[in-house]
């Protein structure tokens, strides 16, 4: 409040000297107005808005409050309109990077693997590729917010002359304590965020991961979810993912071992069965599922019971089970046809006659009787008090 023993400062400061007077009767109004807006503001040079509301009011109390207050309010409006647009702007910068990387099909996110030969005849699915880019783009959405949100907040603190120091250290402490303790979850994070930057499997691809095989059925920065053959849903933690075995990228390979007798002539039967392998993948139904022909290796294996030829052919991904039985089933029947035999486990049993025995009858050894001889019944010994 303006002391009792003053003027209206606002109005000695808004005064015109009067004819005649002297200097001294002129300086001091200004003086005691000066020094009653440093009273106020509490500064030596205040600022425009408690000088403002100080002329206005002759409130000291309010002068002071609206100095403080109103530029600090307009600072923080300030900041938050900004962190608002940058985050707004990164958020559309983001989308539209997605867009194009959805449109174009690959990009700047694309396996980081070395290019294989055959990878434009299996080019990544459109829709995988916009999943990944979708989930990735949400990922950079989310720090990049945290980061701007979290500048902005350090900012407003400083407006209020607030000490960031013990903030920053009590926030390391606490951030070290959730290390230790959620270094589990951290893990899995960041191992979903690489699997997806390296495309390693997608939704849809028939993977191995150890643990669980089978077709994942979706893919987050925590888990991956694989459904395997039986129909059991597996939710694997993506930390404790070691190694990924991915039978549905670039391109897959049929292999078939077959089995002929050792009678067989070997050139006919891999005759026959390069001949199968050739009309399948020329037909129409089956053509686009093969990437180069068959290819018949030779003499795989001299087992016990058989000679094993093998053949492989290479494939479009996710492929190769429906091909392999497919030319199971047609070699099968050519060799039918042709009179090869497909041998399966046989065992020939050679039964030893003991030279003290002569053959009886229809039988040999001991066990064998003459079925015309008559056999009395044994009487019992008149030592054996029990008999037969």
């Amino acid at each position: 409040m303006r002391p009792p023993h003053l003027p209206d400062l606002a109005v000695l400061a808004q005064l015109e000297p009067t004819p005649g007077a002297t200097e001294t009767e002129i300086i001091v109004p200004r003086e005691e107005f000066a020094t009653a807006v440093q009273n106020a503001c509490g500064a030596a040079e205040p600022g425009p808005v408690c000088t403002f509301v100080f002329e206005r009011t002759n409130n000291e109390l309010l002068a002071s409050i609206a100095g403080q207050l109103i530029p600090s309010v307009f600072r923080i409006l300030l900041i938050v309109a900004i962190a608002w647009i940058a985050n707004r702007v990164m958020k559309r910068s983001i989308r539209r990077f997605v867009r194009r990387m959805s449109e174009r099909g690959s990009g700047r996110l694309g396996t980081l693997r070395e290019r294989a030969p055959l990878k434009d005849t299996a080019p990544i699915d459109l829709a995988r590729t916009t999943m990944r880019t979708e989930t990735i783009a949400g990922v950079l959405r989310s720090v990049g917010t945290f980061v701007i949100w979290t500048i902005a907040l350090v900012m407003i603190l400083g407006v209020f002359r607030i000490n960031l120091g013990p903030l920053i250290a009590g926030a390391g402490i606490v951030g070290i304590a959730l290390g230790f303790g959620a270094q589990n979850l951290v893990k899995d994070f960041l191992s979903g965020i690489f699997m997806l930057l390296e495309d390693q499997y997608g939704v849809g691809d028939i993977v191995n991961l150890g643990e669980a095989t089978g077709v994942v059925e979706g893919v987050s920065l925590r888990t991956t979810r694989v459904r395997d053959v039986m129909g059991t849903l597996w939710h694997v933690p993506n930390g404790e993912i070691r190694r990924v075995g991915n039978s549905s990228q670039l391109w897959s390979r049929a292999l078939l071992d077959v089995g002929v007798a050792y009678e067989t002539d070997v050139d006919e039967a891999s005759a026959i069965i390069k001949e199968v392998a050739d009309v399948m993948a020329d037909e129409e139904m089956w053509s686009s599922s093969f990437v180069e022909k068959t290819e018949v290796w030779g003499v795989q294996a001299l087992a016990a019971d058989e000679v094993t030829i093998r053949v492989v052919a290479k494939v479009k991904p996710a492929k190769q089970w429906a091909i392999e039985r497919e030319l199971r089933a047609r070699i099968k029947r050519a060799f039918d046809e042709r009179g090869i035999e497909i041998p399966f486990p046989q065992r020939t049993v050679w039964v030893r006659q003991d030279s003290s025995r002569e053959p009886s009858g229809d039988g040999w050894g001991p066990l064998a009787h003459n079925s015309d001889a008559e056999v009395e019944p044994e009487q019992p010994s008149p030592a054996d008090p029990h008999g037969p």
